[in-house]
C-alpha cells in the first residue's frame, strides 16, 4: 500500500482509541503496543482535539508553550550542570531526560536561545550572541534556585 493511502487510512479513523492505533499500526507492520503509542503522543506533544460532534482526534497544537511551573520543574528535576563557552551553554541532565528539558527550554522561547541539540543527558544550547550567555545563566539559575 502506498504512503499516501496509508495517510488516508489512519486519518479517516475518529475517536480512535491508542489501543486501537497501535493494532492498525501493528497491521501496517510496525512492532508497538498502547504503552508506546502512549509515549510517542506525549513525546510529540499531541493533543485530543473535538472534530464534529462527540468525536476526536489527535493533532499537532498549533503554538506549543510551556508554563512557568512545567519549566522550573524539568529544570529543577533534571539538570545536573552546566558549563558555557563562547555562545554555547553545555546543559547536563539525568540520563534520558535531555530531550525533554530541551524541548521546554525552546517551548519557553528565551529570546536568548537561537536554538538547542539534545542527545541523552546533555544539550547543547546556541546563544544568539555570546554576550548573552551570562543573561542566559542567570535565567537558568533563577529557575534552579
Amino acid at each position: 500500500m502506498e504512503l499516501g493511502n496509508r495517510i488516508k487510512k489512519f486519518r479517516e479513523k475518529i475517536n480512535m482509541s491508542q489501543e486501537e492505533l497501535a493494532d492498525m499500526l501493528k497491521e501496517e507492520g510496525f512492532q508497538v503496543t498502547q504503552a508506546t503509542v502512549s509515549r510517542d503522543i506525549k513525546e510529540l506533544a499531541l493533543i485530543k482535539v473535538t472534530y464534529g460532534e462527540d468525536q476526536y482526534r489527535y493533532s499537532l497544537p498549533t503554538e506549543v508553550t510551556v508554563s512557568e511551573a512545567r519549566l522550573r520543574f524539568m529544570l529543577k528535576e533534571f539538570v545536573l550542570n552546566y558549563a558555557a563557552s563562547s555562545n554555547i551553554l553545555v546543559v547536563r541532565t539525568a540520563p534520558g531526560n535531555a530531550n525533554a528539558v530541551a524541548s521546554a527550554l525552546d517551548n519557553a522561547q528565551w529570546a536568548e536561545i537561537l536554538g538547542s541539540v539534545a542527545g541523552d543527558d546533555t544539550i547543547l544550547i546556541v546563544a544568539r550572541k555570546p554576550e548573552e550567555i551570562p543573561l542566559l545563566i542567570d535565567k537558568l539559575e533563577s529557575y534552579l534556585d
